[in-house]
């Protein structure tokens, strides 16, 4: 790394000096370096990006800003996802522009709906506003997967966030079409991440009840709703005649 923006302390905890000069591959989750061998491996063409302005992978980096906002050192730093886009300014460097991953600044967003899921993307809670954007009730949706409403064409886009989301612990669908109920679709993006519930402390260690041990974790989501209702007579699935 030849040059940090200055902001990257407000975000990730580390200064410029304390990454100048070190490998990239020093500071990222060992799983996640095949995928910046991969995404170096761009066209060598000066200003030209291969993500054309849009997200190109996801990359877990060294943290000692934790998840709760305290500084730790950096033996005890935490993974933080970052969305990466690549682009090749000059024969000489690579640049890796980063936006680090967070579900919190979208919560009050006018546009959007919350809802939960088993990890294999059943959906085990979902808020009233998704009855006025995609007319299903929310108890409609309990045990429903995500896949059963999202347009044949997209599929492949929600099994990719569906990969990051499971290695990753965070991932960012990208644009894809929800189907509405009664026809046609709604073009949307969902924010995901897992949520692990901490287990319940015991007064006295022994073998635990099994009650008593970690819940299976979660995924929580927040889903932007980016336009209106599109093809209102198309029917794409069984599931909308419901």
């Amino acid at each position: 790394m030849i040059y940090l923006s200055d902001n990257i302390r407000e975000y990730m905890g580390l200064t410029q000096v304390e990454l100048m000069g070190h490998s990239i591959y020093d500071f990222t989750h060992p799983c996640d370096h095949k995928d910046i061998r991969d995404n170096l491996d761009i066209t060598g063409v000066p200003g030209r990006s291969r993500c054309g302005g849009q997200r190109d992978f996801l990359m877990r980096m060294k943290s000692t800003v934790t998840h709760r906002g305290r500084t730790v050192n950096l033996r005890s730093a935490v993974w933080r996802v970052l969305q990466v886009c690549v682009s090749r300014p000059s024969l000489s460097c690579v640049l890796f522009t980063c936006q680090p991953l967070s579900l919190s600044h979208t919560l009050l967003h006018t546009h959007t709906f919350t809802s939960q899921h088993s990890m294999d993307m059943r959906f085990t809670y979902c808020d009233q506003r998704v009855t006025g954007f995609l007319s299903y009730h929310p108890e409609e949706l309990l045990g429903v997967s995500v896949y059963e409403l999202c347009h044949t064409l997209d599929l492949h886009t929600l099994t990719k966030s569906h990969q990051n989301l499971c290695s990753k612990g965070q991932s960012v669908s990208g644009v894809y079409r929800v189907l509405v109920r009664g026809g046609g679709y709604m073009w949307a993006e969902t924010h995901s991440a897992v949520i692990s519930k901490p287990r319940p402390t015991q007064p006295h260690p022994s073998k635990p009840h099994p009650s008593k041990l970690s819940p299976p974790p979660f995924v929580a989501c927040v889903t932007y709703i980016l336009s209106g209702v599109k093809e209102p007579t198309q029917l794409l699935s069984l599931g909308q005649m419901n």
